[in-house]
């Protein structure tokens, strides 16, 4: 059962580092329960100082994920629409354009948004690109925390791994 929570947990810090650019999956949030199927396993010692401190930073970082792109859009004079456009870019991107549609889709889809709700070209350039450094400021943070968690899992593992592959 130990190796199952192993390689499920490594899965879900996997995961959150993919997360941290796909608006779907929360990508801290998913590398911390990759922390914490580790410290289900029998091998680590549950550690709740740990998971609290480190769920309190996914949290966090999830909740300013949500306010960082529009404080981008608002600070170079967009909209709602712009906002919304981002998302909308960025997941019609991924999957028209693959990596590519990460950094494309959401420019264009703020541009495009804000195009909707009002009609000057020159604003909506500045919107877009309002709302895409917003994108990237906040995706780059995801991906740090993510990325710190699944070394901290990594860390971890290999402290305790001649435990996870002695079978007494």
């Amino acid at each position: 059962m130990d190796i199952l929570l192993l390689i499920l947990g490594f899965i879900f810090a996997l995961l959150g580092i993919i997360g941290s650019f796909l608006p779907v999956l929360p990508g801290p949030l998913t590398s911390w329960l990759g922390l914490l199927l580790l410290h289900f396993t029998s091998v680590v010692p549950m550690n709740w100082t740990f998971l609290g401190v480190t769920l309190g930073i996914a949290v966090v970082i999830w909740i300013i994920d949500y306010f960082i792109p529009a404080m981008g859009t608002k600070k170079f004079g967009g909209t709602r629409y712009g906002v919304i456009g981002t998302m909308v870019g960025l997941i019609i991107g991924i999957i028209f354009l693959g990596p590519f549609g990460i950094i494309i889709g959401p420019f264009v889809g703020a541009y495009i948004g804000e195009m909707i709700q009002e009609k000057n070209s020159g604003k909506a350039l500045k919107a877009a690109f309002g709302s895409f450094i917003g994108f990237l400021t906040s995706s780059f943070l995801k991906f740090i925390a993510a990325l710190i968690f699944t070394g901290l899992f990594i860390s971890i593992f290999w402290e305790y791994k001649a435990a996870f592959f002695s079978f007494n």
